[in-house]
């Protein structure tokens, strides 16, 4: 699924839990990205909004959103159990809820009803309380800069056409209010690294060099979900402000 929306729920679910913004504009931000949001928990006809999800989790005792970015071999952001892994790796994103004791998985999927509906469905399981091993955001923008570096070193060395990335200087920010300052400037940078990945244009190399050119941009794109993974959680991570 190519959408930011876990990122986006994660980060205006966090504003809201920490008080800097009220549930409703967390809401609104969240549904302007992807449309209306529904909320199952094992059975379909029971589903709800998202918003009166999120009331009912916050009575439980919810403290806090996680985000995952997942792919095959790396499963960053989970720890089980296996069948919210695997929903979440299909997916390639989900947003964890810390609840006492417990967490609740949430993997995103397109929701399409009739003409004129389109939305997210999001399916709530169980998820492990384990917190994931995941760097610091100062260790994530360490090793993104390396990968920048080292990629781009490769990508030169490369003859053929579209070398580099694109100039995408008007990325928005994907951060909510709240958030430390060194957490937008990551997470900023990641979001425009994550684009210039997708848009990465293979056309016209040959094996040997596409070889060299996808080892760089996999190594691109392990730094850049593990910095993005880090600005979600820095609201959280630290009480202290950052710059």
């Amino acid at each position: 699924m190519d959408s930011p929306i876990s990122a986006t729920l994660v980060s205006w679910g966090n504003a809201w839990l920490t008080g800097h913004v009220g549930l409703d504009e967390a809401v609104d931000r969240v549904e302007r990205v992807a449309g209306p949001q529904v909320v199952e928990a094992g059975d379909p006809a029971a589903e709800t909004t998202l918003r009166a999800f999120l009331v009912d989790q916050r009575i439980e005792g919810l403290s806090s959103f996680r985000l995952a970015l997942p792919i095959p071999g790396d499963p960053l952001g989970l720890t089980g159990p296996p069948a919210f892994n695997g929903a979440a790796i299909d997916a390639g994103q989900a947003a964890i809820a810390v609840l006492p004791g417990r967490c609740a998985g949430l993997v995103p999927a397109p929701d399409r009803r009739g003409s004129s509906y389109s939305g997210i469905r999001w399916t709530a399981t169980e998820a492990s309380a384990t917190v994931p091993d995941l760097p610091s955001l100062a260790e994530a923008e360490h090793m993104l800069t390396a990968a920048i570096r080292s990629a781009t070193e490769a990508l030169l060395a490369v003859d053929g056409p579209a070398q580099g990335f694109p100039s995408l200087d008007d990325t928005e920010d994907t951060l909510a209010p709240g958030y430390p300052g060194r957490a937008h400037r990551v997470g900023a940078l990641a979001a425009r690294l994550s684009l210039a990945l997708r848009l990465a244009d293979e056309r016209g190399l040959t094996s040997g060099q596409l070889a060299t050119r996808s080892e760089a941009l996999r190594e691109l794109d392990r730094a850049v979900r593990r910095a993005r993974v880090a600005a979600h959680h820095a609201i959280v991570e630290s009480g202290q402000p950052q710059i």
